[in-house]
This record gives C-alpha cells, structure tokens and sequence, in this order.
C-alpha cells in the first residue's frame, strides 16, 4: 500500500506539473513564458550540475548503510549539500554574466535551483530512512505548494520573476516542512572521516552525476537551438510548451521507479546472491519499460485533446505539430539516461555513463544544427534528435545485456499493443465530451490491465 502512495505521489507531482505547464503559458506573455521557460531550463541544469552527484551518492551508499554508519554517511552528506549550494551561487552567478536573462530572473532561478537541490536531497534520505510513506506525503504537499504559488505569480503579476518566485517559495516550504516531519538521525564525524566519504562520494558520484548534467543539456541545448531559430514568437512559446509539457511525465515516472524499486535493487546487489540481483533488476525493467511504453502512447493519444483545450491560440500550431515527435524523443531519451544506466551505477562504472552521454550530446547538437540551418521544420529537428538518440542506445546497451537482468518481452509486447491502441485515439479527435469521456475510459482499462498484468508493486517477481 505504501508504494501504492509513493507511485501516487509522482503522479501528482507529474499532474501539478502539466497543470502549472498550461497555467502559466495562459498567464504570461509568449515573450515573458519563453524567458521563464529558459530560466527554469537552466535552474534544472544547474541544480543537477551541483546535487546530482550527493543525490547519486547518497542512493548508491545509504540504500545498503545501517545504524551508525548511515547517520555518519548523513553528516557527510549534509555538509557536502552546503559547500554544493555556495559553490551552485558562485558558478551561477558567473555563468550569468553571459546571458540575456534579466538580473531578476537569473536571481531567482538560481534560488530555485539550491532550494529544489538541498529539499530533493532531505527528501531522498527521508525515503532512505525507511520513511516511504512521509517521503511521499511530502512530494505531494511541495508540488501542491508550488503549483499556488507559481500560479498566483503569474495571476497577479504576469511576469517571469512573479513565478519563478513563487515556485522558490514552494520549495523553501518543502525544506521546512520536512525538517519538522522527519529529523534524520546523524552522527558527527571528525574531518579525516568526513573527507574520506566525501573523496567516496566523488569518486563515484561525480562522474555520474557529470552523465546527468550532460544528459540534461541535450534537450536544453536543443532548446537554445531551436529557439534561436524561432524567437521569443507564439511559435516559440508553442515548441517551449511541449518541451516543458512532455519531459515532465517520463522524468516523473522515473523518480518514481527508482524512489520504489531502486533501493531494493541496490540491496539485493550487495548483500543478495547474484540470481536475486538479476531478478530484482529485471523486475525493475519491466516497470520501467511497460509504464513508459504506456505512457508515450497516452501522450500521443490525447496531448493533441489537451492542447486545443489549453494551450494559447498563438502557439497551438507550433504545439500540435511538434508534441508527437517529443514525446517519442523524451522516450529514447529517459531510457537511455536511466534504464540502461541502472547495471553500470550498480557496477559504478561512471566512466561508462560519461561517454555515453557525451556521445548522445555530440550526436544531438549535431543532428539539430544541421536540421536548422538546412531550414528543416522543428518537429523534423526534434526526429534527428530522437534518431541520434536510438543510435547511443545501441551503443549503451551492452552492459545490460551482459548482466542478464532479462525483463519479461511478452508483457512488453502488450504493453506495445496498449500504447499503440491508445496513441491511435490522436487520430479521432475529440468532437464531444463524451467521445472524449470514452477514451480516457478505454486508455484506463488498457492501462489497468498492464499495470495487473505486470504486478509492479509487489517486492518480488511471482514465480
């Protein structure tokens, strides 16, 4: 039942995402909606570029910690997020002396960025306390927190540093309000101890997390490209939306995974026997792949409904006509960052993650600027991007198929077969609510039955 409500919460937080997604781009100018766009793009890169790794760190190392050495491992971990958040302000700070953002903006989006960083951090070592169920209870209060205040930012100012305000509240909210839930037992350390974990942390952290920053630029360096092309047009703000919009549920979907199943794994590699390992892993993939597969194809069914209802006049073209061709690339996109990365950040092979992002990053930038300096539409651009990206997966996939970690190919086949029974519904538009009514009942039915089938939520695979 608990990871019931931990699946739940990221459900929500992915609902509240898309609601604040539509909202703002309703409230905003297009000009103000793509400057808020780029900022907050940014605020993610920068919080990644400074936290991912203690994030990594700490899943990789506190999953598989007990007693005492976990509250020492916490210490370490609490002082290592300190000196990340003044060094996030420093490089940021200096960063922004080249962009075009207004001084306002770059302020607060680097707010976000050190909050959002330090609230994801407590928040992990909630869940790592065997805290699931406050864990989750917390996501959903944060996103719900955030989602008023960015949004009555945005209603009463109509402007970028309006709401990036109001979501730098939401997140402080969040840090406090899971301090007051959960006081995370620590032990304090002397300092050799102390940079011994830190020089652990590294090792293995910084690597990774440096694999994370350099996926996540793909799409933001995508982002600039296109936008560069565009402008701060209703075209721009229709290519940014879908961007904003579509990312969200995969990486969501994602946290949520591996907030359920990853620990266990992690578990089970250390102190399990190798078929336990495999099959623990393999469990995970299934989850991974169907609920993608599913997802992708509810994307392409319905975000086409969704976007005539909600998404501005002025960039509804731009959106309707690049949406598909970004769902499908932030589906390549999500497993090649993080299913395929599950077998090496067990075997810390960071080296490993390294090239393999760096190789999607070339591939992708290169792919893009082709595509726009040869005049090619965005929805063509964003395809190079998705076949660049399928070219890496091949390339990555080795390490996974060398564990043995083998999901279950025929629940992925009907999942295939849901998602394409659901993506096909783009092609009957909505002409009335109750049309609209049926295909989401059918898209649900189809969903269930992948979700029974599959018995994701169990701890272990039936045999």
């Amino acid at each position: 039942m608990i990871r019931l409500i931990a699946l739940a919460s990221y459900v929500y937080q992915s609902a509240a995402a898309i609601a604040l997604i539509f909202a703002i781009s309703h409230l905003l100018p297009p000009a103000d909606y793509t400057n808020f766009s780029l900022a907050l793009a940014s605020s993610q890169l920068l919080c990644v570029l400074m936290f991912e790794w203690l994030q990594l760190a700490g899943l990789r190392f506190l999953a598989a910690a007990k007693g005492d050495d976990a509250a020492r491992l916490r210490w370490s971990l609490f002082a290592a997020g300190l000196l990340s958040a003044v060094a996030l302000v420093a490089v940021g700070g200096t960063a922004s002396r080249l962009s075009t953002l207004a001084p306002g903006v770059v302020v607060l989006g680097l707010a976000v960025a050190v909050l959002q960083g330090m609230t994801d951090m407590y928040f992990m070592v909630i869940r790592l306390s065997d805290r699931l169920g406050a864990s989750a209870v917390l996501m959903i209060l944060r996103a719900s927190i955030l989602l008023a205040g960015a949004v009555a930012g945005a209603a009463l100012y109509r402007t970028a540093e309006a709401t990036l305000l109001g979501i730098a509240s939401g997140q402080a909210f969040g840090f406090v309000a899971g301090l007051i839930a959960h006081r995370a037992p620590v032990l304090r350390v002397r300092w050799r101890t102390m940079l011994a974990d830190w020089a652990n942390f590294c090792r293995y952290g910084m690597l990774a997390a440096g694999a994370s920053v350099i996926h996540l630029s793909v799409p933001v360096l995508f982002r600039f490209i296109v936008i560069g092309r565009l402008g701060a047009t209703g075209a721009g703000a229709g290519f940014s939306i879908a961007l904003d919009l579509l990312q969200r549920p995969f990486w969501v979907l994602n946290a949520a995974i591996h907030t359920v199943s990853y620990p266990e794994v992690v578990a089970d590699f250390e102190h399990g026997t190798d078929q336990q390992a495999r099959q623990s892993t393999a469990r995970m993939f299934d989850f991974m792949i169907c609920t993608t597969l599913v997802m992708l194809g509810g994307l392409i069914g319905f975000v086409p409904d969704a976007g005539r209802i909600l998404v501005p006049q002025e960039g509804l073209d731009s959106f309707l006509a690049v949406a598909p061709a970004v769902a499908a690339f932030y589906f390549l996109h999500i497993h090649l960052q993080a299913t395929l990365a599950v077998i090496p950040h067990l075997n810390k092979l960071a080296t490993w993650l390294v090239m393999v992002a760096t190789g999607q990053l070339a591939l992708v930038a290169v792919a893009s600027a082709i595509a726009t300096a040869t005049g090619v539409s965005p929805s063509g651009a964003v395809a190079g991007a998705a076949i660049a990206t399928a070219i890496i997966i091949l390339f990555a996939s080795r390490p996974t198929i060398r564990f043995g970690a083998v999901p279950r190919w025929t629940l992925a086949i009907e999942a295939t077969a849901a998602a394409v029974l659901i993506g096909s519904f783009s092609a009957f538009p909505s002409q009335s609510m109750i049309w609209l009514i049926g295909k989401i009942v059918i898209a649900g039915i189809a969903t269930l039955l992948i979700a029974w089938r599959g018995d994701f939520l169990m701890p272990r695979r039936r045999d």
